[in-house]
């Protein structure tokens, strides 16, 4: 019986593929093999040794030690794309609230008052003001080409916008989804100078922190709208006020608001919306459940954030799981130990990434207890189980 342990409210339709022969969940459990969570911020939370991977039903990992993670062997998976339909949605419903300055008519009209009539010439009267333009022939920017920016280009694509695109680490599966009209930026800046639109789809990381500074603001077209569903962080809040009073930028609109932000009228500030729909949760909820439970169950990885793609069907027989440092001869080693229990190999794969390897082994017979602690005393290896 596998125990899983829930930080946050998980979609039923995601618990729901962890079969209750097999699994125990629950948001108070001792000793669990396996965390689910949302935004629960697990940096000071103290794990148990029990703990064999962790799944956050959502794209970023922010709120995971995912380094500490990786120290300990345990994989840190993610579900990137289950919540891009959602993303995609908020991206363009911003687009048409800044350009045709929904948000600001509509606080307008809940002011008005007096008779029908009065408010019909108010209407009249005040309407040019909130006079807006439309997507088709702008130019929209997409910095981020993965599941949610390839989504977000192609639909820009289909209500008549031109789209350029930068991603420098777009994978080939990417490349395919993506619009052969969406052009490609040469940089970052390239994309910047040219685009009436810009949409941000990178995580937070280093080189993206405060990506969108006063400097690159200044190079952009006047009357830009900026868009930021992603990270709070990859612009700088200051920066952008600032070319927001001096007219640079005609609206921004993003996920975090802010103390800063908040009173600005170009300003469109949403309680990080990006992925909440019934939808999108379930997606994520049932994509780290399956993802867990391949892990679990047979030691396959699909979308860890810190561990290889490992995926080897069963052969029959024994199955054995170890998590090792990536340096030499750890799978000689591994070899070694199982040869000298006589212990035959079926199939073996080995997989490996930065500093983290794992290797998969069926065996025709089972492991004692006495050869399984021999493999978990190599030096390098950081867990070991049978299934």
């Amino acid at each position: 019986m596998f125990k899983i342990l829930t930080l946050n409210n998980i979609s039923i339709t995601g618990l729901d593929r962890l079969p209750r022969d097999c699994y125990e969940v629950a948001s108070e459990i001792q000793h669990p093999d396996a965390i689910m969570l949302r935004s629960y911020k697990m940096h000071d939370m103290e794990l148990a040794d029990s703990v064999l991977a962790v799944g956050r039903a959502g794209a970023g990992v922010n709120n995971i030690p995912v380094d500490k993670m990786s120290e300990r062997g345990i994989p840190v998976f993610n579900a990137p794309g289950a919540n891009a339909n959602a993303v995609k949605e908020l991206v363009i419903a911003g687009m048409l609230l800044a350009c045709r300055n929904i948000c600001q008519g509509w606080d307008y009209s809940r002011g008005l008052e007096g008779s029908d009539h009065d408010v019909s010439k108010a209407v009249e009267q005040g309407k040019k003001q909130y006079v807006g333009f439309e997507l088709p022939g702008r130019t929209l920017g997409v910095v981020g080409l993965g599941a949610i920016g390839i989504q977000v280009a192609n639909a820009a694509l289909a209500l008549g916008m031109k789209v350029i695109g930068f991603d420098p680490d777009i994978t080939v599966d990417r490349a395919w989804q993506l619009s052969s009209d969406v052009e490609a930026a040469t940089s970052a800046d390239d994309l910047l100078t040219r685009a009436d639109f810009v949409t941000f789809h990178v995580p937070l990381v280093d080189s993206t922190k405060n990506m969108i500074n006063a400097q690159r603001l200044s190079t952009m077209k006047d009357g830009v709208v900026l868009l930021n569903f992603a990270r709070d962080g990859i612009i700088e809040e200051s920066a952008m006020i600032d070319a927001i009073d001096s007219g640079k930028v005609y609206a921004y609109v993003c996920d975090f608001p802010s103390n800063g932000l908040k009173g600005h009228d170009r300003v469109i500030t949403l309680p990080h919306l990006g992925a909440s729909t019934k939808e999108a949760e379930d997606n994520c909820a049932v994509m780290i459940a399956d993802q867990l439970r391949a892990f679990l169950e047979d030691g396959n990885i699909t979308n860890s954030v810190n561990f290889p793609t490992i995926d080897l069907p069963r052969n029959g027989g024994s199955r054995l799981v170890v998590v090792n440092r990536n340096v030499p001869n750890m799978v000689g080693q591994i070899s070694t130990c199982l040869a000298d229990a006589s212990l035959n190999i079926i199939d073996l794969l080995n997989k490996s990434r930065g500093d983290i390897a794992c290797t998969i082994v069926d065996l025709e017979s089972d492991v004692t207890d006495d050869t399984l602690e021999g493999i978990v005393a190599i030096d390098g290896v950081l867990s070991a189980r049978l299934l």
